[in-house]
């Protein structure tokens, strides 16, 4: 995803200036950026995993996550010319496949638990953009998100060694940066960007200890989201 939107992102910075050393540059939307206040949506994709660290040496989870969906409103608030305060909320939902090498069933085989997530993000960010070039405008973007988990089993008494799954808590703090341009097109503005996405706190519900020790979580110390997100946003 990464090298895609690297990509995009080069051929319509060429296809810019090309198209700039041909004809006199026309600027688009010249008094979009004195807007005190605008609105957006966004479209995007992501690739989640979890950052974990063990308290046991040697344990180890393996994460296979597949690639998930993002959408979403955005409120842009300009404070400078160049610093925009800006507001994201939307869904964001991925599925992630946890394998345990330190627990085997009866045919020899790793356990697993499925994790799915379906969250309401709602993220705070501060925009910091540079002057703007022609039809283009390349940002830094960066803040803090409250992530609701509308997947989470916190509240379910069984755990995994009762049937009840891998247990993740609810409410949940991320921190997420990135960079990302603005092209001023004819009709509208076009706003990729990359997001690297990180958990605050730890999301991991130990499991009822039995004998004062769980296989599945006594052996983890932290367990956080931690994921690249790639947005498109229409303004």
């Amino acid at each position: 995803m990464k090298r895609v939107f690297v990509s995009v992102i080069i051929i319509l910075f060429f296809i810019n200036n090309s198209t700039a050393q041909k004809r006199d540059i026309v600027k688009y939307k010249q008094n979009w950026d004195k807007q005190l206040v605008f609105w957006g949506y966004y479209l995007g994709l992501n690739k989640k995993d979890f950052k974990i660290s063990y308290n046991t040496p040697g344990i180890l989870i393996n994460v296979t996550s597949t690639s998930g969906f993002d959408v979403g409103l955005i409120g842009d608030l300009r404070l400078h010319k160049n610093i925009n305060l800006r507001l994201e909320p939307g869904l964001s939902s991925n599925t992630k496949t946890l394998e345990f090498t330190n627990i085997i069933d009866a045919n020899g085989n790793f356990k697993t638990r499925e994790v799915n997530g379906t969250y309401l993000r709602i993220p705070v960010l501060l925009k910091f953009s540079t002057d703007r070039l022609n039809n283009i405008r390349p940002y830094l973007i960066g803040g803090v998100s409250y992530d609701f988990n509308f997947s989470s089993n916190e509240d379910n008494k069984n755990d995994n060694s009762t049937g009840g799954g891998f247990r993740m808590t609810k409410n949940n703090f991320t921190y997420e940066i990135g960079v990302g341009v603005d092209l001023y097109l004819p009709y509208f503005i076009f706003s990729p960007s990359i997001r690297g996405v990180f958990a605050i706190n730890n999301e991991l519900v130990r499991d009822n200890e039995i004998n004062g020790y769980s296989q599945w979580t006594g052996p983890i110390d932290y367990f956080g989201t931690r994921g690249v997100f790639i947005k498109f946003a229409f303004h």
